[in-house]
Protein backbone atom coordinates (compact mmCIF):
# COMPACT_ATOMS: atom_id res chain seq x y z
CA UNK A 1 0.00 0.00 0.00
CA UNK A 2 1.12 3.78 -0.93
CA UNK A 3 -0.44 5.75 1.90
CA UNK A 4 -1.13 9.64 1.60
CA UNK A 5 0.79 10.17 4.45
CA UNK A 6 3.27 8.93 6.70
CA UNK A 7 4.95 10.62 9.68
CA UNK A 8 8.68 10.90 9.57
CA UNK A 9 11.05 10.43 12.40
CA UNK A 10 13.99 12.31 11.63
CA UNK A 11 16.38 10.98 14.43
CA UNK A 12 16.56 12.06 17.85
CA UNK A 13 12.38 12.42 18.58
CA UNK A 14 12.39 9.42 21.08
CA UNK A 15 15.44 10.98 22.69
CA UNK A 16 14.59 14.18 23.37
CA UNK A 17 11.37 12.93 24.98
CA UNK A 18 13.51 11.12 26.83
CA UNK A 19 15.45 14.06 27.98
CA UNK A 20 11.83 15.54 29.57
CA UNK A 21 11.77 13.13 31.97
CA UNK A 22 15.62 13.40 32.78
CA UNK A 23 14.94 17.07 33.22
CA UNK A 24 11.91 16.23 35.75
CA UNK A 25 9.37 19.16 33.14
CA UNK A 26 6.73 17.22 31.29
CA UNK A 27 4.20 20.33 31.62
CA UNK A 28 4.82 23.09 28.90
CA UNK A 29 6.84 26.10 28.85
CA UNK A 30 9.97 24.40 29.69
CA UNK A 31 13.45 23.88 27.94
CA UNK A 32 12.69 22.41 24.80
CA UNK A 33 9.05 25.27 24.30
CA UNK A 34 11.80 27.95 24.35
CA UNK A 35 14.08 26.71 22.31
CA UNK A 36 11.22 25.60 19.39
CA UNK A 37 10.03 29.37 19.84
CA UNK A 38 13.59 30.95 19.83
CA UNK A 39 14.46 28.96 16.42
CA UNK A 40 11.09 31.07 14.73
CA UNK A 41 11.59 33.88 15.99
CA UNK A 42 15.37 33.93 15.06
CA UNK A 43 14.80 31.74 11.58
CA UNK A 44 12.17 33.55 9.85
CA UNK A 45 11.85 36.87 11.59
CA UNK A 46 8.62 35.95 13.53
CA UNK A 47 7.59 38.09 16.41
CA UNK A 48 7.12 36.74 19.72
CA UNK A 49 6.33 32.58 19.37
CA UNK A 50 3.57 30.89 21.58
CA UNK A 51 3.68 27.27 21.02
CA UNK A 52 0.27 25.61 21.41
CA UNK A 53 -1.88 22.04 21.41
CA UNK A 54 -2.88 22.90 17.88
CA UNK A 55 -3.37 25.07 15.07
CA UNK A 56 -6.84 25.53 16.35
CA UNK A 57 -6.08 26.32 19.47
CA UNK A 58 -3.87 29.01 17.83
CA UNK A 59 -6.97 30.68 15.76
CA UNK A 60 -8.65 30.50 18.89
CA UNK A 61 -6.03 32.51 20.91
CA UNK A 62 -5.93 34.87 18.18
CA UNK A 63 -9.99 35.79 18.12
CA UNK A 64 -9.31 36.26 21.78
CA UNK A 65 -6.55 38.76 21.01
CA UNK A 66 -8.28 40.61 18.84
CA UNK A 67 -11.44 40.96 21.11
CA UNK A 68 -14.18 39.42 18.64
CA UNK A 69 -17.54 40.06 19.74
CA UNK A 70 -20.81 39.03 18.30
CA UNK A 71 -21.41 41.06 14.83
CA UNK A 72 -17.81 41.58 13.76
CA UNK A 73 -17.40 39.90 10.33
CA UNK A 74 -14.32 37.85 9.16
CA UNK A 75 -13.64 37.55 5.56
CA UNK A 76 -11.70 34.06 4.89
CA UNK A 77 -11.44 31.93 2.15
CA UNK A 78 -14.31 29.25 1.48
CA UNK A 79 -12.03 26.48 0.86
CA UNK A 80 -10.65 25.94 3.59
CA UNK A 81 -10.44 23.67 7.16
CA UNK A 82 -13.24 24.15 9.33
CA UNK A 83 -10.84 25.80 11.95
CA UNK A 84 -9.95 28.75 10.37
CA UNK A 85 -13.66 29.71 10.60
CA UNK A 86 -14.90 27.89 13.98
CA UNK A 87 -11.96 30.09 16.25
CA UNK A 88 -14.11 33.08 14.88
CA UNK A 89 -17.82 31.60 15.11
CA UNK A 90 -17.06 30.64 18.68
CA UNK A 91 -16.40 34.46 19.63
CA UNK A 92 -19.93 35.09 17.79
CA UNK A 93 -18.25 36.33 14.36
CA UNK A 94 -20.18 35.80 11.19
CA UNK A 95 -17.68 34.43 8.81
CA UNK A 96 -18.29 35.98 5.44
CA UNK A 97 -16.39 33.89 2.41
CA UNK A 98 -14.64 34.83 -0.12
CA UNK A 99 -13.72 33.04 -3.45
CA UNK A 100 -10.96 30.73 -4.51
CA UNK A 101 -8.30 32.21 -7.11
CA UNK A 102 -9.01 30.41 -10.96
CA UNK A 103 -5.35 29.16 -10.73
CA UNK A 104 -4.77 28.35 -7.24
CA UNK A 105 -7.07 27.42 -4.60
CA UNK A 106 -5.89 30.30 -2.28
CA UNK A 107 -8.40 33.04 -1.59
CA UNK A 108 -8.76 35.58 -4.32
CA UNK A 109 -7.31 38.96 -3.29
CA UNK A 110 -9.12 40.66 -5.87
CA UNK A 111 -13.00 39.77 -4.53
CA UNK A 112 -11.78 40.79 -0.60
CA UNK A 113 -12.84 44.49 -0.97
CA UNK A 114 -15.99 43.96 -2.16
CA UNK A 115 -16.82 42.30 1.14
CA UNK A 116 -15.71 44.77 3.48
CA UNK A 117 -18.60 46.21 5.47
CA UNK A 118 -18.42 48.72 8.82
CA UNK A 119 -18.52 45.40 10.87
CA UNK A 120 -15.27 43.85 9.15
CA UNK A 121 -13.32 43.41 11.98
CA UNK A 122 -10.17 40.71 10.36
CA UNK A 123 -8.97 39.05 7.24
CA UNK A 124 -7.76 35.79 7.20
CA UNK A 125 -6.07 34.25 4.22
CA UNK A 126 -5.00 31.00 4.04
CA UNK A 127 -1.68 29.96 2.46
CA UNK A 128 -3.32 26.77 0.74
CA UNK A 129 -0.78 24.28 0.08
CA UNK A 130 2.19 26.53 1.43
CA UNK A 131 1.83 28.65 -1.40
CA UNK A 132 1.52 32.54 -0.78
CA UNK A 133 -1.07 34.46 -0.84
CA UNK A 134 -0.54 38.23 -2.52
CA UNK A 135 0.10 39.08 0.88
CA UNK A 136 0.75 43.24 -1.11
CA UNK A 137 -2.89 43.54 -1.56
CA UNK A 138 -4.41 42.32 1.68
CA UNK A 139 -1.79 44.55 3.90
CA UNK A 140 -3.32 47.29 1.56
CA UNK A 141 -7.02 46.88 2.33
CA UNK A 142 -5.58 45.97 6.25
CA UNK A 143 -3.94 49.60 6.04
CA UNK A 144 -6.90 51.59 4.02
CA UNK A 145 -9.83 50.00 6.22
CA UNK A 146 -8.49 49.50 9.71
CA UNK A 147 -8.17 45.55 9.51
CA UNK A 148 -6.45 42.91 11.37
CA UNK A 149 -4.28 40.33 9.54
CA UNK A 150 -4.46 36.93 10.48
CA UNK A 151 -2.18 34.64 8.16
CA UNK A 152 -3.50 30.78 8.17
CA UNK A 153 -0.34 29.34 7.55
CA UNK A 154 -0.98 25.73 9.17
CA UNK A 155 0.34 24.46 5.64
CA UNK A 156 3.31 26.89 5.39
CA UNK A 157 6.24 26.44 7.37
CA UNK A 158 9.34 27.52 5.17
CA UNK A 159 7.51 29.33 2.65
CA UNK A 160 7.99 32.98 1.55
CA UNK A 161 6.74 35.70 0.12
CA UNK A 162 8.21 38.61 -2.77
CA UNK A 163 6.65 41.71 -2.00
CA UNK A 164 6.23 44.43 -4.43
CA UNK A 165 9.48 46.16 -2.47
CA UNK A 166 11.99 43.24 -3.67
CA UNK A 167 11.97 41.96 -0.25
CA UNK A 168 11.46 38.04 0.59
CA UNK A 169 9.91 37.54 4.04
CA UNK A 170 8.73 34.16 5.68
CA UNK A 171 4.85 33.50 5.45
CA UNK A 172 3.95 34.03 9.09
CA UNK A 173 6.17 36.98 9.57
CA UNK A 174 3.39 39.59 7.60
CA UNK A 175 -0.02 39.80 9.14
CA UNK A 176 -0.52 41.08 12.83
CA UNK A 177 -1.10 37.73 14.02
CA UNK A 178 0.06 34.44 12.29
CA UNK A 179 -0.65 30.42 12.78
CA UNK A 180 1.17 27.53 12.09
CA UNK A 181 0.67 23.33 12.28
CA UNK A 182 2.50 20.54 13.47
CA UNK A 183 0.06 17.86 12.72
CA UNK A 184 1.45 14.46 11.49
CA UNK A 185 0.18 15.47 7.77
CA UNK A 186 2.01 18.63 7.53
CA UNK A 187 6.25 19.30 7.09
CA UNK A 188 7.07 19.36 10.17
CA UNK A 189 5.22 17.56 12.74
CA UNK A 190 5.03 17.20 16.47
CA UNK A 191 2.01 14.81 16.05
CA UNK A 192 -0.83 17.28 17.20
CA UNK A 193 0.51 20.53 17.97
CA UNK A 194 0.87 23.99 16.59
CA UNK A 195 1.93 27.99 17.15
CA UNK A 196 0.69 31.62 17.05
CA UNK A 197 3.08 34.34 15.94
CA UNK A 198 2.27 37.81 17.56
CA UNK A 199 4.13 40.24 15.14
CA UNK A 200 2.05 43.43 16.56
CA UNK A 201 3.65 44.08 19.86
CA UNK A 202 0.41 45.01 21.29
CA UNK A 203 -0.60 41.65 21.75
CA UNK A 204 2.20 40.23 23.31
CA UNK A 205 1.00 40.39 27.00
CA UNK A 206 -2.24 39.82 26.82
CA UNK A 207 -1.30 36.73 24.96
CA UNK A 208 1.31 35.73 27.60
CA UNK A 209 -2.10 35.39 30.25
CA UNK A 210 -4.08 33.52 27.74
CA UNK A 211 -1.63 31.15 26.91
CA UNK A 212 -1.50 30.28 30.47
CA UNK A 213 -5.34 29.81 31.15
CA UNK A 214 -5.82 33.22 31.55
CA UNK A 215 -3.63 33.93 34.61
CA UNK A 216 -0.26 36.11 35.02
CA UNK A 217 1.26 32.99 35.70
CA UNK A 218 4.02 34.49 33.50
CA UNK A 219 5.15 37.55 35.20
CA UNK A 220 5.29 35.66 38.35
CA UNK A 221 7.65 33.10 36.86
CA UNK A 222 9.56 36.37 35.56
CA UNK A 223 9.81 37.39 39.23
CA UNK A 224 7.27 40.17 38.16
CA UNK A 225 4.73 39.88 40.70
CA UNK A 226 4.95 37.46 44.05
CA UNK A 227 1.74 35.67 43.37
CA UNK A 228 -0.38 34.65 40.15
CA UNK A 229 -3.96 34.96 39.79
CA UNK A 230 -6.78 34.54 37.41
CA UNK A 231 -6.75 38.11 35.39
CA UNK A 232 -8.38 37.36 32.37
CA UNK A 233 -10.08 34.37 29.99
CA UNK A 234 -7.81 31.81 28.75
CA UNK A 235 -7.74 28.12 28.21
CA UNK A 236 -5.02 25.32 28.19
CA UNK A 237 -3.49 25.94 24.92
CA UNK A 238 0.11 25.31 26.43
CA UNK A 239 1.87 21.84 24.93
CA UNK A 240 3.62 19.54 26.97
CA UNK A 241 7.79 19.45 26.81
CA UNK A 242 7.31 15.95 25.13
CA UNK A 243 5.32 17.89 22.38
CA UNK A 244 7.51 20.33 22.16
CA UNK A 245 10.76 18.01 22.91
CA UNK A 246 9.35 15.88 19.41
CA UNK A 247 8.88 18.75 17.19
CA UNK A 248 12.79 20.32 18.40
CA UNK A 249 14.08 16.99 16.90
CA UNK A 250 12.14 17.99 13.56
CA UNK A 251 13.09 21.61 13.72
CA UNK A 252 17.17 20.10 13.77
CA UNK A 253 16.35 18.48 9.98
CA UNK A 254 14.60 21.39 8.52
CA UNK A 255 16.44 21.89 5.60
CA UNK A 256 16.82 18.11 5.11
CA UNK A 257 13.35 17.27 5.39
CA UNK A 258 12.31 20.61 2.94
CA UNK A 259 14.88 19.42 0.35
CA UNK A 260 13.12 15.74 0.24
CA UNK A 261 10.28 16.85 -0.07
CA UNK A 262 10.52 19.38 -2.98
CA UNK A 263 12.53 16.74 -4.75
CA UNK A 264 9.16 14.50 -4.36
CA UNK A 265 7.00 17.19 -5.51
CA UNK A 266 9.53 18.21 -8.62
CA UNK A 267 9.11 14.37 -9.66
CA UNK A 268 5.70 14.44 -10.02
CA UNK A 269 5.41 17.76 -11.41
CA UNK A 270 8.11 16.65 -14.22
CA UNK A 271 6.15 12.90 -14.67
CA UNK A 272 3.20 14.34 -14.73
CA UNK A 273 3.06 17.33 -16.92
CA UNK A 274 2.28 16.29 -20.48
CA UNK A 275 -0.25 14.14 -19.39
CA UNK A 276 -2.07 16.85 -17.24
CA UNK A 277 -1.60 19.14 -20.39
CA UNK A 278 -3.21 16.22 -22.61
CA UNK A 279 -6.24 15.31 -20.43
CA UNK A 280 -7.14 19.03 -19.21
CA UNK A 281 -6.03 18.18 -15.72
CA UNK A 282 -4.82 21.72 -13.53
CA UNK A 283 -1.26 20.75 -11.96
CA UNK A 284 0.12 23.36 -8.73
CA UNK A 285 0.57 26.50 -10.01
CA UNK A 286 3.38 28.80 -7.77
CA UNK A 287 2.85 32.86 -8.50
CA UNK A 288 6.17 34.52 -8.88
CA UNK A 289 6.24 36.18 -6.12
CA UNK A 290 5.83 32.54 -3.77
CA UNK A 291 7.99 29.51 -2.82
CA UNK A 292 6.90 26.34 -2.79
CA UNK A 293 7.64 24.21 0.23
CA UNK A 294 5.90 21.26 -1.10
CA UNK A 295 3.50 20.49 1.49
CA UNK A 296 0.67 19.21 -0.90
CA UNK A 297 1.46 17.99 -4.66
CA UNK A 298 -2.91 18.05 -5.94
CA UNK A 299 -4.31 17.91 -9.04
CA UNK A 300 -7.94 19.57 -10.28
CA UNK A 301 -9.71 17.43 -12.41
CA UNK A 302 -12.39 18.87 -14.39
CA UNK A 303 -15.32 17.80 -12.63
CA UNK A 304 -16.07 15.08 -9.63
CA UNK A 305 -16.96 12.52 -12.42
CA UNK A 306 -13.69 12.02 -13.35
CA UNK A 307 -11.91 12.43 -10.17
CA UNK A 308 -13.94 9.41 -8.50
CA UNK A 309 -12.54 7.53 -11.47
CA UNK A 310 -9.30 8.01 -10.74
CA UNK A 311 -9.68 7.58 -6.81
CA UNK A 312 -11.01 4.28 -7.44
CA UNK A 313 -8.98 3.28 -9.59
CA UNK A 314 -6.04 4.32 -7.95
CA UNK A 315 -7.43 2.21 -5.05
CA UNK A 316 -7.81 -1.02 -7.17
CA UNK A 317 -3.56 -0.41 -7.21
CA UNK A 318 -3.30 -0.06 -3.43
CA UNK A 319 -2.85 4.00 -3.58
CA UNK A 320 -4.38 6.29 -0.69
CA UNK A 321 -4.56 9.75 -2.83
CA UNK A 322 -7.72 11.77 -1.04
CA UNK A 323 -9.40 15.12 -1.93
CA UNK A 324 -9.32 18.42 0.54
CA UNK A 325 -12.29 20.33 1.48
CA UNK A 326 -15.81 21.15 1.14
CA UNK A 327 -17.13 24.89 0.81
CA UNK A 328 -17.30 25.56 4.48
CA UNK A 329 -20.22 27.86 3.04
CA UNK A 330 -22.21 24.69 1.92
CA UNK A 331 -21.32 22.57 5.01
CA UNK A 332 -24.19 21.41 7.01
CA UNK A 333 -23.52 23.61 9.75
CA UNK A 334 -23.06 27.17 7.73
CA UNK A 335 -25.09 26.87 4.50
CA UNK A 336 -28.60 28.65 5.78
CA UNK A 337 -26.15 31.52 7.51
CA UNK A 338 -24.79 31.76 3.92
CA UNK A 339 -26.32 35.01 2.59
CA UNK A 340 -23.55 36.04 -0.26
CA UNK A 341 -23.09 35.44 -3.78
CA UNK A 342 -21.55 32.06 -5.57
CA UNK A 343 -17.93 31.03 -5.12
CA UNK A 344 -17.93 28.92 -8.62
CA UNK A 345 -14.02 28.39 -7.87
CA UNK A 346 -14.31 27.41 -4.61
CA UNK A 347 -16.56 24.79 -5.76
CA UNK A 348 -14.56 23.72 -8.82
CA UNK A 349 -11.90 22.92 -6.55
CA UNK A 350 -14.18 20.84 -4.05
CA UNK A 351 -15.52 18.73 -6.96
CA UNK A 352 -11.79 18.65 -8.36
CA UNK A 353 -9.15 18.50 -6.34
CA UNK A 354 -7.01 15.74 -5.40
CA UNK A 355 -4.06 15.31 -3.24
CA UNK A 356 -1.62 12.46 -4.13
CA UNK A 357 0.51 10.73 -1.24
CA UNK A 358 3.46 13.37 -0.66
CA UNK A 359 5.87 12.20 2.58
CA UNK A 360 9.55 11.80 3.44
CA UNK A 361 9.90 8.25 3.34
CA UNK A 362 7.89 7.95 -0.11
CA UNK A 363 10.80 7.18 -3.05
CA UNK A 364 11.33 7.11 -6.42
CA UNK A 365 9.72 3.90 -7.98
CA UNK A 366 6.59 4.30 -5.41
CA UNK A 367 6.25 7.85 -7.21
CA UNK A 368 6.49 6.20 -10.54
CA UNK A 369 3.88 3.45 -9.57
CA UNK A 370 1.64 6.44 -8.76
CA UNK A 371 2.37 8.74 -11.67
CA UNK A 372 2.04 5.68 -14.00
CA UNK A 373 -1.29 4.22 -12.75
CA UNK A 374 -2.49 8.02 -12.96
CA UNK A 375 -1.70 8.17 -16.48
CA UNK A 376 -3.32 4.65 -16.87
CA UNK A 377 -6.68 5.54 -15.30
CA UNK A 378 -8.25 7.01 -18.49
CA UNK A 379 -7.64 3.78 -20.34
CA UNK A 380 -8.62 1.75 -17.73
Amino acid sequence: MIYFNKPHISGKELDYIQDTFQNGKLSGNGEFTQRCQRFFQEKFNFGRCFLTTSCTDALEMAALLLDIQSGDEIIMPSYTFVSTANAFALRGAKIVFADSRKDHPGIDEDKIEELITPKTKAIVPVHYAGVACDMDKIMDLSSRYGLYVVEDAAQAIDSYYTGRDGQKKALGSIGHLAVFSFHETKNIISGEGGMLVINEPEFEKRAEVLWEKGTNRSAFFKGEIDKYCWVDVGSSFLPSEIIAAFLWAQLEKLEDIQNQRKKIWNSYYKKLLEWAEKDSVQLPVIPSYATNNAHIFYLVFPNMEERIQVVKWLKTKKIHAIFHYTSLHKSLYYKDKYTGRALFQCERYERGLLRLPLYYDLNEEEISTVTRTIQNSSAS
